[in-house]
């Protein structure tokens, strides 16, 4: 059988090792006779998961003591709604610099609940979509905070310089970047991502939140999504995703093992540079991303004709190389690349994009 590689924007492939360890103690965790997904999540060796993997992601990202590590569910999108509900005064506004789809749908579903600016930050230049400046400091004291997202899945347009926003909060949905590289944690208010791309499954998002930012939820704000709430009942205000946060823990422990952020990073830069260095001398492929703001995380190409496209996609997908369809809203070709995409898939992937050219001049 051709070995597959999985290019899936979310949910995404998964670390093997991780997997395979899943895979052994499905049945049997801990010694308890009984599967990860059959236990209580107050019992103690859940517990005990639960404080491990918190632990490690606070290693992982270097997190501040003054913030807190919380998991909910609802996804990315759940907390479009909790964000305004937990942090939006009465009275107040909140700016969000919209440079794609992703964070476009925040600033709507944020609407709902209050005064909403959105400035537009990406620009065109010589038919590459790239990012404005990012200084906002001037203005940025009205809002009571700023929103970002620092990697557009759709697009592949990914930011990797900080907005200025002076003293005000800065919040980023870094669902689709998360534990790709090392951040400073400390130059935000908030950070928050779904699952589904770097860390585990589907059906758990991240929250890492500093400590004078809670409490300030409004009376209305339902309380599994009450950041006071979630960190007064350690996440389990109600049953947690048992299942998802044990991958989690599991991609946690062997992000540390194999060299925390720093190493992720270097073998992220790797695979992407390889990529791209392939589609920038073919004259068969183009992307559409400047230089500067290329994802790290997903690579989207073209043929500049559908039909063509669509074929790619399809002898690819027979090939092993899978999920390559780019999103409806931009069609084209997308190539997710996250942290558990190992050097051969993109390899294996260029192999295949060199043949199809030649085959289709």
């Amino acid at each position: 059988m051709t070995e597959v590689f999985n290019f899936s924007a979310g949910p995404a492939m998964m670390p093997k090792e991780v997997l395979q360890r899943v895979q052994a103690e499905l049945l049997d965790w801990e010694s308890l006779g009984t599967s990860v997904m059959e236990v209580s999540h107050r019992g103690a060796n859940f517990m005990a998961l639960a404080k491990r993997s918190i632990e490690d992601l606070r290693k992982l990202f270097n997190v501040p003591e003054n913030y807190q590590i919380l998991f909910a569910q609802g996804g990315a999108r759940g907390q479009f709604a909790a964000i305004p509900m937990n942090l939006l005064s009465e009275n107040g506004k909140a700016l969000y610099l919209t440079s794609g789809h992703w964070s476009g749908a925040a600033a709507k579903e944020a609407r709902l609940f209050g005064d909403i600016d959105e400035i537009n930050i990406l620009t065109e230049q010589d038919g590459k979509t790239g990012v404005k400046e990012l200084d906002f400091s001037d203005i940025a004291d009205q809002y009571d905070y700023v929103h970002y997202c620092p990697n557009e899945t759709i697009s592949g347009v990914e930011i990797f310089d900080v907005p200025n926003v002076g003293n005000t909060t800065l919040i980023a949905d870094m669902s689709s970047n998360i534990l790709s590289r090392p951040i400073d944690i400390s130059k935000f208010g908030m950070i928050y991502a779904g699952a589904q791309k770097n860390m585990g499954p589907a059906g758990i998002t991240l929250i890492i939140i500093r400590d004078d930012l809670i409490g300030k939820a409004r009376r209305s704000t339902p309380s599994v999504w009450n950041y006071q709430i979630l960190r007064d009942h350690d996440s389990m205000f109600n049953t947690p995703p048992t299942f998802a946060w044990y991958l989690c823990s599991l991609v946690f422990e062997n992000l540390l093992a194999n060299g925390g952020l720093e190493s992720v990073e270097l073998k992220n830069r790797a695979k992407a540079e390889l990529l791209y260095q392939y589609i920038d001398q073919s004259p068969f492929y183009r992307n559409n991303i400047a230089e500067a703001n290329r994802s790290l995380m997903n690579v989207t190409f073209t043929t500049g004709n559908d039909e063509l496209n669509a074929k790619f996609v399809s002898e690819a997908n027979a090939a092993g190389l899978r999920a390559l369809k780019g999103h409806k809203v931009l069609g084209g070709m997308r190539a997710s690349i996250y942290n558990a995409m190992p050097i051969a898939g993109v390899e294996a992937l260029i192999a295949f994009m060199d043949k199809f050219a030649q085959e289709n001049q």
